[in-house]
């Protein structure tokens, strides 16, 4: 009688022969390379086989795999400098993401995952399917614009279904703020670090022709002549980089305050993320970042005092959150001035020079109405404009469409948000927006409600700011700050953990306990956590 074992025995043979020969031919590719100096190969190589292992793991683990695509969403774009911006690289994020969202859908349909029903479903579903209809808008040159425009305004929002189920307990919090401020930490240090030493840092000796005038642009203070470069740190451009800066510093500062309350794990790099991103704020060269973080730490302060758990006399934390974070934030500042007073002081006088009222170079009313404004009105001379010419004919990435068709750029749009919404998808646009994103509002303003007085709270708060600066200042200054995929993905994602702080209540008998420094009240806080 044969033995059983002979085929399996065979078949490892034969797949340790297949390995081995494998391993040598890829041996002899690298090695040539290596000797041809082909860096870009070999760098665009080690990137496909990180991209593989980061999708076998969202497949096995969705939520170990999340925060691997989380990584590789912020350093796609330092991957796509070195690798002479292939479109590959471009999509990359979404091809993960895809995988993302069918691992937890999986979960989800054999009942080991939550999920929700947004409450401003109903009426983001009618500026949905505006946009289903604008991919076939007849005025549009080509369905490719159309599939860019809809990938752009939609394709991250499922991920608030993913915020919603990551977060099933106050472990589960701490470790996703502590994951989004440690890589805010890593990111505002490499654009510090770039502001001072100049773009070459971080960036490539040659930049693809499109990249171009992204990543290395320079400004001068319109009074004084001082001349500094905008940083663009581990992304292509210097916009898509102050833009995140606003929104990692919202976050950080929910963060700080979140973990005076709940635990002396992590502190430390939460008060560091605030104090780097606003190092970094400063040196962008940013007018929109500067405001954006100015404004944010004025607004939420106020709101977590409003906030805080008076009763309980536990409000005193929210005083020491507050203090220590201006403590961190302005020892940053006072160092960097001292340390580095030309780079420090070059951008200093920019932002006095164009945002003081004072100034004889004031731009502050021209950039906040005037040219808006004018752009607005500028649409109403352009055609199509009540029916539009195509969802994504004016947005982000068309040149990658164009250079897919080999065809000029289809440039129409403008840059003041409402408008383009107009020359993209018609006159009825801007209203459908106002109505979800209002909605939307609304319905996070009931969650934070729900918050108050909890340890929840300057998260949710946080989360409820960065929504309405994102959704209507920045949207009305310039559409393409809504369809960054950063901020884009962050929005959908924290509505979604916004929504599931609810469930993670605890009884109002224990409400504000740091459950690392009472005795036996971590069993409590487990059981009575939402799962």
């Amino acid at each position: 009688m044969l033995n059983p074992r002979i085929p399996a025995m065979r078949n490892q043979a034969l797949i340790g022969v297949t390995l081995f020969v494998l391993g040598l031919w890829l041996a002899w590719e690298v090695g040539g390379k290596i000797v041809a100096n082909d860096v870009g190969t070999l760098t665009f190589a080690a990137l496909g086989f990180a991209g593989c292992a980061v999708a076998i793991a969202i497949l096995r683990n969705w939520r170990s795999g999340f925060y691997l695509f989380l990584v590789w969403l912020m350093f796609e774009d330092l991957a796509r400098k070195y690798t002479g911006n292939s479109l590959a690289m471009f999509f990359g994020k979404d091809v993960l993401l895809a995988l993302v969202y069918i691992a937890l859908f999986r979960e989800i349909r054999q009942g080991r995952e939550k999920t929700f029903r947004p409450p401003f479903l109903l009426f983001l579903s009618f500026f949905f399917w505006l946009g289903v209809l604008q991919v076939f808008n007849q005025n549009s040159p080509h369905i490719l614009y159309g599939l860019l425009g809809f990938k752009l305004y939609f394709y991250y929002v499922p991920l608030l279904f993913v915020g919603y189920a990551l977060i099933r307990s106050d472990e589960d919090l701490r470790r996703f703020l502590v994951a989004n401020v440690g890589l805010a930490i890593v990111i505002a240090a490499l654009g510090i670090m770039q502001a001072i030493l100049g773009n070459t840092f971080l960036n490539p000796t040659k930049l693809a022709p499109e990249l171009q005038d992204l990543g290395d642009l320079s400004k001068t203070s319109p009074l004084t002549g001082k001349a500094f470069s905008l940083p663009d740190s581990v992304f292509v451009s210097s916009g898509r980089f102050a833009l995140y800066l606003i929104v990692v510093f919202i976050l950080a500062m929910g963060a700080a305050a979140y973990l005076l309350f709940y635990t002396r794990r992590s502190r430390a790099i939460a008060f560091v993320g605030v104090g780097l991103v606003g190092t970094a704020t400063l040196l962008s060269g940013s007018r929109s970042a500067v405001i954006g973080v100015v404004a944010s730490a004025l607004v939420l302060p106020a709101a977590f005092l409003w906030g805080a758990p008076w009763r309980q006399g536990q409000a005193h934390r929210m005083f020491k959150a507050i203090r220590r974070s201006a403590i961190v934030a302005g020892i940053a500042l006072v160092a960097l001035i001292a340390l580095y007073p030309e780079e420090a002081g070059s951008r200093l006088a920019f932002y006095k020079e164009t945002l003081s009222p004072k100034s004889a170079s004031y731009q502050g009313e021209a950039r906040a109405w005037d040219y808006p404004v004018q752009n607005f009105l500028d649409v109403f001379t352009r055609p199509n404009w009540v029916f539009g010419n195509g969802i994504g004919t004016a947005s982000l990435g068309g040149q990658y469409v164009s250079k897919l068709l080999g065809t000029r750029l289809y440039s129409i749009g403008v840059e003041e948000g409402y408008g383009q919404m107009i020359i993209e998808m018609g006159i009825l646009a801007p209203f459908l927006w106002i109505l979800w994103t209002g909605s939307l509002l609304y319905y996070s303003w009931t969650v934070v409600r729900r918050l108050r007085g909890t340890r929840y709270f300057p998260i949710g708060v946080a989360i409820l700011w960065y929504a309405f600066f994102l959704l209507y200042p920045l949207t009305y200054i310039v559409l393409s700050a809504y369809e960054n995929y950063t901020n884009n993905a962050y929005l959908w994602l924290m509505i979604g953990v916004l929504f599931r702080l609810p469930s993670l209540l605890v009884p109002t008998t224990v409400p504000m306990i740091d459950v690392e420094r009472a005795p036996g009240m971590q069993e409590i806080a487990t059981e009575f956590s939402g799962s």
